[in-house]
């Protein structure tokens, strides 16, 4: 196992480096300079100006300034945001535990939707429960996220007024009621994508549920006498289970990109909402660092999905 990690690890590093060269060269080619609005400034001196510029070295090529960039980012050193004039790592790590506390729980929020939902449907098929359950997840998958986020927050927020609109980062409540605060105000972000990946998983659960029930290996077990429940458990669940696994490491991507969306509707300060700023803002450190930071999160998923193949599957080993 120790051996099988350290061999993943290293075959990381090349997979991380090529991103961070292709999203460095795209933003290095992109239109557009971080210093445009600094250079108009009539306050700004032509010389300050071209002194900043010669610092971080944009007048540079572009092979030169990505090991510039390379080299201080192994040192810790993410860049300068021109925007918000910090450090862009700080930046980040501000609003990093945001974001990955909404995505991994609207992720749990999926699975458990997903999973009790696909199996009841794949043991009764063509019921009325499947067939409410194909509807509502065909309609479910079908909506964009804006959506289905604007509709929430005019039931919830605006008719019902039960959650708050707009997420905030500080809360004046203290001890429990910051909890239940906290709680409300993650209610529709976590909501709005555990439901959308919950619609798409519901559909391969059950697929994949249809195909191991079907298998000599479940019918010989249940020749044993063994009941119903431990079948599925023990030996339908756990293998179906395979797919979607493989499934939901291919989705983070998309789940990352509805995490964006979600941020700008509900006004929640993670690094979703931080991207768009600077891409508004031209703010290419930042972007740089939210992208790769986002590349780096799909590649570790991935990593998490091939050591769950051997947990599931005693088949697989790891070599």
């Amino acid at each position: 196992m120790s051996r099988y990690l350290l061999r993943r690890l290293l075959v990381m590093v090349p997979s991380i480096l090529g991103i961070s060269i292709v999203l460095f060269t795209v933003l290095a080619l992109a239109p557009g300079d971080p210093f445009q609005e600094l250079a108009s400034n009539p306050n700004v001196p032509p010389e300050v100006a071209m002194a900043l510029r010669v610092k971080f070295g944009l007048d540079d090529p572009v092979w030169l300034r990505y090991l510039h960039w390379l080299v201080a980012m192994l040192h810790g050193d993410w860049g300068f945001s021109f925007t918000s004039r910090m450090d862009v790592g700080v930046l980040i790590m501000q609003r990093l535990p945001t974001t990955l506390l909404v995505i991994g729980s609207s992720q749990i929020l999926a699975l458990v939707v997903a999973l009790p939902v696909g199996v009841l449907a794949a043991t009764r098929p063509y019921s009325v429960f499947d067939q409410v359950a194909n509807t509502l997840a065909f309609v479910g998958f079908s909506l964009p996220s804006f959506f289905t986020g604007l509709l929430l927050i005019l039931v919830f927020s605006i008719q019902l007024d039960w959650l708050p609109m707009v997420y905030q980062s500080t809360l004046r409540e203290t001890g429990w009621a910051w909890w239940v605060a906290q709680f409300k105000q993650s209610v529709m972000p976590v909501m709005v994508l555990g439901l959308l990946q919950g619609a798409s998983l519901v559909r391969y659960v059950r697929s994949s549920v249809l195909d191991v029930i079907k298998l000599d290996y479940v019918v010989t077990a249940r020749s044993k006498g063994i009941g119903q429940r431990r079948v599925l458990i023990r030996h339908v669940v756990r293998n179906a289970l395979i797919p979607v696994v493989t499934l939901v490491a291919l989705q983070m991507p998309v789940v990352f990109g509805g995490a964006i969306i979600t941020e700008q509707i509900f006004r929640v300060p993670g690094i979703g909402s931080l991207l768009i700023t600077a891409i508004l803002g031209n703010d290419t450190p930042v972007v740089m660092g939210v992208t790769f930071v986002f590349a780096c999160l799909v590649v570790i998923f991935n990593l998490i999905a091939d050591i769950l193949y051997g947990w599931l599957d005693p088949r697989i080993a790891f070599r």
